[in-house]
């Protein structure tokens, strides 16, 4: 038994445990609880993990001739820790008072807990799987514990958008599954490495077709544009912490299968070989123009939402943008950029959806138009959306800032100057809508019908200022993140970062 082992024995002894308590009001306290102890069994593996350890499980399957395995690396790490945390601290704000609001919608707090530790578990071995079988069964199950969550909201629009997202995830299902035939028909393996055999074997046209597979299905699962339809309905209609949890790390599972599947094995210099008649047009440009038609055209569709919940959902379509573009360099800057977007975007995309479900908890409505001035009424919530709103802007002190500021500054290192101007566009884009995001909520005039407004309760309270306090400590301290972040570009095979605790050397 390795720490890996253990971690997983107890995630799927935790279904179990929640199952055998479902029915009492114990599963809202034990699921904090169940998802605490895993935070701390993950944590306890810095001991041994670093950017060049792999623990591998002592649990393996053989199918088809094939071993499936699993192992935690650095990158792994680094993903399962926004992952459990977001689910922590979503758990403890539906164990209190919104657990009680919620049944009374006609929901299931209950299910909603073990839907969520589902969503927890499954991801866990997706981010630990070994090879790409595995990878691609752990996928599969994400997809339909994804749906699961989004569908328990009692709203007929949430269950027709949960199946909008299925329907996108078969088609990016069978990208992978179609990936895993090529590999195997050429390679007979499914071998995470043999991905590097088959690019460079493979004539111009199948290089195009492999990276069109790749990209296809790690863009559905991130809501890359073009296949970015189904998320801003899916994530908004989702039951208030289970909206949150999705918003901040489940579409970053396909970051996690593009720095996995692509970033170690197919260079930069490899991708712009892969030219369509025109020199300029290869393949590393178009991920690059995707992830900046993913940066702009998200965020001024989001400008023009009234709900605030469709507001922050496309905005975590836009996001996306900066994290894969941050990658796409290839460099130490970039590409540390990138990675701590990732969490940064999880701290304070989980603060605002909480805060966003705080004010409809009290007020009943999440419409930007039907709101305002609550801000004497409820100024603890009004701090944590405003910690959030300049993380999401990119604006000092917060972590946003840090992260985006990377990735400007490598773009500029690396000659890249009309990706920059995009980047800083889109950028202008946040900061005029979420400005009307915390306007028309907590600033103007309080309405009549809002006077005996008052704060939400602690249990809903306390989640919102853990994930501002780690919005404001990561902004002033990054290096407090940079440094597993360097684990991981170890991890991948990328140049590191130099940093100290205040920021980048």
């Amino acid at each position: 038994m390795n720490p890996l082992d253990n971690l997983l024995i107890f995630s799927f002894s935790g279904i179990v445990l929640l199952l055998i308590v479902a029915k009492t009001r114990l599963i809202n306290w034990l699921s904090p609880l169940v998802h605490a102890s895993m935070l701390a069994l993950l944590l306890q593996m810095t001991t041994v993990l670093d950017g060049k350890t792999h623990i591998f499980s002592a649990f393996s399957v053989t199918i088809f001739g094939q071993h499936l395995m699993w192992q935690m690396n650095a990158l792994a790490w680094f993903f399962a820790l926004i992952t459990i945390g977001a689910a922590l601290l979503s758990s403890l704000f539906l164990a209190g008072d919104w657990s009680r609001h919620y049944r009374e919608q006609g929901g299931s707090p209950a299910l909603l807990q073990l839907v969520l530790l589902f969503n927890v578990v499954t991801m866990l071995v997706l981010l630990t799987s070994a090879d790409l079988l595995s990878h691609f069964i752990s996928w599969e199950l994400v997809s339909w514990a994804g749906f699961w969550l989004m569908a328990l909201s009692p709203s007929d629009k949430a269950r027709k958008a949960a199946v909008k997202y299925l329907v996108y995830a078969m088609f990016g299902a069978m990208s992978l599954l179609a990936v895993l035939g090529m590999v195997y028909a050429q390679q007979g393996s499914l071998a995470f490495d043999q991905i590097t055999v088959v690019f460079k074997n493979a004539s111009p046209l199948w290089q195009w077709v492999l990276v069109i597979l790749l990209l296809t299905t790690m863009g559905i699962k991130m809501g890359m544009l073009p296949f970015h339809l189904w998320q801003a309905a899916a994530y908004a209609q989702s039951p208030g912490p289970g909206a949150a949890f999705l918003g901040a790390i489940t579409s970053r599972m396909g970051m996690f299968s593009f720095a996995m599947m692509v970033i170690p094995f197919i260079s930069k210099t490899e991708l712009q070989q892969v030219i369509a008649g025109w020199s300029y047009l290869n393949a590393w440009n178009l991920i690059a123009i995707l992830a900046v038609l993913t940066m702009v055209i998200p965020t001024f569709i989001a400008l023009r939402q009234h709900d605030a919940k469709r507001l922050l959902a496309w905005h975590g379509i836009g996001q996306g943008g900066y994290m894969l573009l941050g990658l796409l360099l290839y460099d130490g800057l970039g590409s540390a950029g990138g990675l701590m977007h990732i969490f940064n975007h999880a701290t304070y995309q989980a603060a605002l959806f909480l805060s966003v479900v705080g004010v409809a908890y009290r007020t009943g409505t999440s419409d930007l138009n039907k709101l305002g001035g609550l801000v004497t009424r409820m100024p603890l919530s009004f701090l944590v959306m405003l910690f959030g709103i300049i993380g999401l802007a990119g604006l000092p002190p917060m972590n946003g800032f840090v992260s985006k500021w990377m990735v400007y500054r490598a773009l500029i290192i690396e000659g890249h100057p009309f990706l920059f101007v995009a980047a800083v566009l889109a950028t202008l884009g946040t900061i005029l809508s979420v400005y009307k995001l915390i306007h028309n909520t907590f600033l103007g005039q309080l309405r009549l019908e809002h006077q005996p407004v008052r704060e939400v309760p602690l249990t809903m309270l306390v989640p919102m200022l853990v994930l501002s306090a780690i919005v404001l400590l990561t902004g002033i301290m990054p290096g407090l993140i940079l440094q597993p972040i360097t684990e991981v570009q170890q991890n991948l095979g990328l140049p590191m970062v130099d940093y100290h605790l205040g920021g980048i050397s």
